[in-house]
């Protein structure tokens, strides 16, 4: 059976190899990515710009991109039908093609990130080890704990005031480095999209940035979303947990750091989603003003068959009711939610009407090909390319950050010190 023949369903004249090939695993493909790009700059804005207002969520974000990284390259690993080749791009990669550019790309951020987090907690790493180094009955526990924070400061112990003012200006260079880094890490992907000429809903200059802009929204949402779901749990635990740590902060405390972080993130949100919506609708009015060639069928999938999930699902749901309920004043937490998952669905509406939407209509341009996503899984592949694999991969950081944290804390004032 030919890869994409189970979930595609063609109309008119479609020719006998065209099938929708590029399923799921795709459009979570550049989502996840701009992911990990959004909430890389949102740390950004306080080490680089001095937003002092994001110093908090700024850790938690720069921690939570480290946790995106890692599922980022998993949706293209999984599409591959010989996934032992996916080590390829990264074992010879090259900039000759985009694809392959992808190796040194994600080397190079990984590589920024990691540095950034070292300087960021080598202080903390100095402090778990040096009393654990000090200890001379230790049980195992302790003596895993040590081994892993000693090879974590690299042999630099040094944690005086001079030694700590550089470590914030090599985070500020990294941060200010890793921004374009971060931004190519996800653009390459619209690049991708952008230069294939064969396709007339994808052959676009503005798909690149388009996709930045988009990726930062997306970014910044879910890191408001982790953010706020983190924070609730501190004030379920401090409810239960009595005043012993000198670290210790109250239900409402944590309540009125979480309310005002969120409010001023919120506002960048809403700037970023200005940029968003603003090119994404330039490039459609430039579009229906050339009316190239291909038009007549751009226009009856913009305007006819996508018209659905473009203008209701992507505009109305996903970008306009988030906008209208963040510009209302007196910003709740309940609100913020549910405005930020309204982004999230509408970015990966995004995602998905430019993977699908760009493979909806056929070469001849006198037929179309519809996408059924598997929902219940008959074998690996109606898996992998259905709603579990992307539920996997949507899952994935939230695992991988949950374990990152216990190394690296997402809060300054954490009980682990």
């Amino acid at each position: 059976m030919v890869h994409g023949e189970i979930w595609t369903l063609k109309e008119l004249f479609v020719t006998p190899n065209e099938y929708i090939y590029w399923s799921i695993q795709i459009v979570m493909y550049p989502f996840m990515t701009g992911l990990v790009a959004g909430a890389f700059v949102l740390s950004s804005l306080y080490h680089v710009f001095g937003v002092k207002q994001l110093k908090e969520m700024a850790r938690f974000a720069l921690v939570f991109s480290f946790a995106l990284l890692f599922a980022a390259p998993m949706p293209i690993i999984l599409h591959l039908q010989h996934p032992l080749r996916g080590i390829n791009v990264i074992m010879t990669s090259h900039f000759t093609s985009a694809i392959a550019a992808f190796g040194i790309v994600f080397f190079s951020y990984g590589a920024i990130v990691a540095s950034e987090l070292w300087f960021l907690y080598r202080k903390h790493f100095v402090e778990i080890a040096l009393p654990l180094k000090e200890k001379q009955d230790k049980n195992l526990l302790e003596w895993m704990k040590y081994l892993v924070f000693c090879a974590l400061t690299l042999g630099v112990y040094d944690i005086s005031e001079e030694s700590l003012k550089k470590d914030e200006k090599a985070i500020k260079v990294l941060a200010g480095v890793g921004i374009p880094v971060a931004c190519f890490l996800h653009g390459y992907a619209g690049f991708i999209f952008g230069s294939v000429k064969a396709n007339a809903l994808w052959m676009t200059p503005l798909m690149p940035v388009i996709f930045i802009m988009s990726a930062i929204v997306s970014g910044i949402a879910l890191c408001m979303l982790t953010y706020i779901a983190t924070m609730e749990i501190r004030k379920f635990l401090a409810s239960r947990r009595k005043a012993q740590s000198p670290f210790y902060q109250s239900k409402e405390e944590i309540k009125s750091v979480e309310i005002n972080v969120i409010k001023m993130t919120a506002k960048y949100l809403l700037l970023f989603m200005i940029f968003a919506i603003s090119l994404e609708l330039l490039d459609l009015i430039f579009r229906g003003y050339t009316a190239v060639k291909s038009w007549d069928v751009l226009r009856s999938v913009i305007y006819g068959k996508d018209f659905a999930s473009i203008f209701i699902l992507q505009y109305g749901i996903g970008n306009l009711l988030p906008f209208i309920l963040f510009l209302l004043p007196n910003l709740t937490l309940r609100r913020a939610v549910i405005g930020v998952l309204l982004v999230l669905f509408g970015v990966f509406m995004m995602r998905w009407n430019v993977v699908i939407g760009g493979q909806a209509f056929s070469l001849t341009f006198a037929g179309y090909m519809h996408y059924q996503l598997p929902i219940i899984p008959h074998d690996w592949e109606t898996f992998k390319e259905g709603l579990g694999g992307a539920v996997g991969i949507f899952v994935m950081p939230f695992v991988l950050f949950w374990l990152i944290s216990k190394i690296f804390p997402v809060f300054s004032n954490t009980e682990s010190h």
